[in-house]
């Protein structure tokens, strides 16, 4: 358990070790029954989708611009963007905006998507200095497009690898990783291996607030490159040991998640199912991608990873191509974790209605 006890009832129950917040290793144990006050029973997932939402695999901004307004307020409850907004987030806060765009702007997180979020929030009256498109690397963010994005509206860039890594944060995994260059421990005091992985300062020091936005994208290991597999991987360094097989990915993208200085800014979880590419991963292949035309929310990201691992399953069925399996065992642990429901029969979808 965490020094000031977060995981509480969680971490009591589900886990035979403990997470590291400067401590040891955390291992899932059977689930037992769970009281008043455990896991949702349900989830909501606020879905929108628009015809004209995509042209030729092009995201068109001033329809996403309004799919993404229909479906706060949808979400929210609110008869207007600002306050919808603000029932999120305070003008204090420094909010993140989580893309993953490492297979850049066709296949990743879509600028189209994340701008119509920056205009919700520079609504809501969040200054934009307090605004933050962050991903792993500066690099991968650049060659996406965010960069001519956050110089519009003037908002940061930022790369969870460059800001530096917290020594005092961290999660403690008995798979020992080969340390590369801009690990922590890398080299120190001849260090070659590790088992820690370090949160980066810029979740420990600077962001309150994370909007997580993630493509309908697959993942030849953990399923798809969703919510959870997104913000955890993104935001730890000496990860290469969980990315080879299914166990060890299955295991750790939970557990990073569920660290105080990691999930629980997470405020908002936004798939952008404009298009789903069900191959391919990291690389953008739009011969196996599929226009959906569709914008998700919700405040759970097992249900949202789910449901997208369902959705690309669906896309290679149609066209008789070999499930990858999904990585069930993630979803599975997430849940155990209290993380969010993993169960599809307990996943309300709540569409918008289209407009006249």
């Amino acid at each position: 358990m965490s020094s000031d006890g977060h995981f509480g009832f969680r971490a009591n129950l589900l886990l035979c070790g403990v997470f590291a917040l400067g401590v040891g290793a955390a291992v899932l144990c059977p689930a037992q029954d769970v009281p008043p006050g455990g896991p949702p029973a349900r989830a909501r997932v606020v879905t929108v989708e628009d015809s004209r939402a995509t042209d030729a695999f092009a995201a068109r901004p001033q329809i996403v611009h309004e799919m993404l307004r229909r479906a706060i307020l949808k979400f929210t409850g609110k008869t207007n963007v600002a306050a919808a907004w603000q029932s999120l987030l305070s003008p204090k806060d420094v909010v993140g905006l989580k893309v993953y765009s490492e297979p850049g702007a066709n296949s990743g997180t879509r600028p189209a998507v994340v701008e119509a979020v920056l205009q919700g929030l520079l609504q809501s009256g969040l200054p934009p200095t307090n605004i933050i498109i962050w991903d792993k690397r500066l690099v991968d963010l650049r060659l996406a497009g965010f960069n001519s994005l956050a110089d519009r509206y003037n908002v940061r860039l930022a790369g969870s690898f460059n800001s530096g890594y917290d020594d005092k944060v961290f999660y403690d995994n008995p798979v020992v990783g080969s340390l590369v260059a801009g690990d922590l421990e890398f080299d120190r005091d001849g260090a070659k291996t590790g088992r820690k992985s370090y949160v980066s300062q810029l979740l420990t020091r600077t962001l309150t607030k994370i909007i997580s936005v993630a493509p309908l994208l697959n993942h030849n290991v953990a399923g798809v490159c969703g919510h959870l597999y997104s913000v955890s991987m993104g935001s730890i360094d000496n990860t290469i040991r969980f990315e080879a097989a299914a166990e060890p990915l299955a295991r750790a993208v939970p557990e990073v998640y569920a660290l105080p200085a990691v999930g629980d800014h997470v405020v908002l979880c936004i798939t952008d199912a404009l298009i789903g590419q069900y191959q391919g991963e990291q690389l953008s292949l739009l011969h196996y991608s599929t226009e959906l035309k569709q914008i998700w929310l919700s405040k759970d990201p097992v249900a949202s990873d789910v449901l997208a691992v369902q959705e690309l399953d669906r896309e290679r069925q149609a066209r008789n191509i070999l499930s990858l399996g999904g990585n069930a065992a993630l979803f599975q642990n997430a849940a155990l974790l209290e993380l969010g429901v993993a169960d599809p029969a307990k996943i309300r979808l709540d569409p918008v209605r289209p407009t006249p």
